[in-house]
């Protein structure tokens, strides 16, 4: 019986061993692919909140890591500078809501050098399918509305959503995500108008460890 137990305790360790290596390989070769996936994927979100008529240097290479509360969390955020003929001339920040209903909103905000609006996209989120989820432009036009209107201080209060006096819609059943996303939209912005000038002169550094 001894025997027996022994060689089934084998196998099921053989099988572990074999099985662990399997997915260590798949994860391995599929790593590069997925990543590959994520840059072609913010890539193209770039160009939505940045248009390609406006700049002439390459903008996802002229990256500056940033670490401000006013992107939402501690860790490092990206800053693409655009810039044509090396004058600074729009940037397109990643930025985190903190507060949506079910936790982080990944977002990304062009804005030019007149603090208006060039676009905002949602890259990652986590939000109740049917309501929250329409902060994605594959399911609803709303993150739209933040194009073309330029961020004032002193009119800071049209920031929010109308059920808090602002100017944005929330949606039907669902008022946390839209006032979480309006929120991030409106601290970035007001911190690129404190910074903006920093924000160009830092070393590109995107390639480091974050």
């Amino acid at each position: 019986m001894l025997d027996t137990l022994a060689k089934n305790g084998g196998m099921l360790g053989a099988f572990a061993v074999v099985t662990t290596a399997l997915i260590s390989l798949t994860y391995l070769g599929t790593e590069d692919r997925i990543e590959q996936q994520q840059r072609a994927r913010l890539i193209t979100i770039l160009n939505e909140v940045v248009p390609a008529a406006l700049y002439d240097n390459q903008l996802y290479a002229d990256c500056t890591l940033i670490s401000a509360d006013a992107l939402g969390s501690d860790r490092n955020h990206r800053v693409y500078r655009a810039r044509e003929q090396n004058q600074p001339v729009a940037l397109a920040l990643q930025t985190t809501a903190p507060d949506g209903y079910s936790g982080d909103i990944e977002l990304v905000v062009g804005v030019d050098a007149s603090m208006t609006v060039l676009g905002v996209r949602t890259l990652e989120h986590q939000e109740t399918p049917g309501l929250g989820d329409k902060i994605e432009l594959a399911v609803s036009d709303w993150i739209r509305t933040f194009s073309g209107k330029t961020y004032r201080e002193e009119e800071k209060q049209a920031w929010q959503v109308k059920k808090d006096g602002g100017q944005f819609d929330q949606f039907t059943g669902a008022t946390i995500t839209p006032r979480a996303v309006v929120g991030a939209v409106r601290r970035t912005l007001d911190y690129v108008a404190d910074n903006r000038t920093v924000l160009f002169e830092q070393p590109a550094n995107c390639s480091e460890t974050e």
